[in-house]
């Protein structure tokens, strides 16, 4: 990878870095601050979150299958993994999404509380971020269809795996802050 493509591309992770711990940071702030509402203990339903979770961390393993078989220039191989590893990021996001829509239906949305407009800020930028990694990742599907593993794709897919495992880092510090520690009285 040309340094200055991946120079470029921490420079980014670090930013994305700053953004999430600025919401961490507003999280741990407001996350106690219930106005009269819900807790994380009364809204959390831990095993659905702990399938959630499981769906993310099984696409980075996945993920991480088809960057061995882009090692070995295997095309065929390597997109089946992809796929998968979509199909998996998108299990997380409809459970998030029904999890969100469960929460707004319950009375429970972000204008409840500043414990829930944090909530819902930090798991909200999280998913956005888990979609745009989707999108990307069809995205590089087709570019690798129809132009094969050349030098550039290969170093999209490179960056795209170093984007989808920081999402997996942030993920486990929500699903431990956030969820677990959020359910403790």
């Amino acid at each position: 990878m040309p340094n200055g493509t991946l120079l470029g591309f921490w420079i980014y992770l670090m930013s994305d870095c700053l953004i999430f711990a600025c919401l961490f940071a507003a999280y741990g702030v407001l996350g106690r601050e219930y106005a009269g509402g819900p807790t994380g203990a009364e809204l959390f339903e831990l095993p659905l979150v702990a399938l959630n979770t499981s769906f993310l961390l099984l696409s980075s393993i996945t993920y991480g299958f088809a960057m061995l078989q882009m090692q070995q220039n295997k095309v065929r191989p390597m997109q089946l993994w992809l796929a998968i590893t979509w199909l998996f990021g998108a299990a997380f996001l409809a459970v998030e999404l029904y999890e969100f829509a469960h929460l707004i239906h319950e009375g429970a949305g972000p204008q409840r509380s500043a414990f829930l407009t944090s909530f819902f800020s930090l798991v909200g930028t999280h998913g956005l971020h888990v979609t745009f990694g989707l999108i990307w990742l069809i995205v590089l599907m087709l570019q690798v269809s129809q132009h094969g593993l050349i030098t550039a794709n290969k170093r999209r897919l490179m960056c795209l795996s170093m984007f989808w495992h920081f999402l997996d880092v942030v993920w486990i510090g929500v699903f431990t802050f956030v969820y677990l520690m959020g359910t403790l009285p």
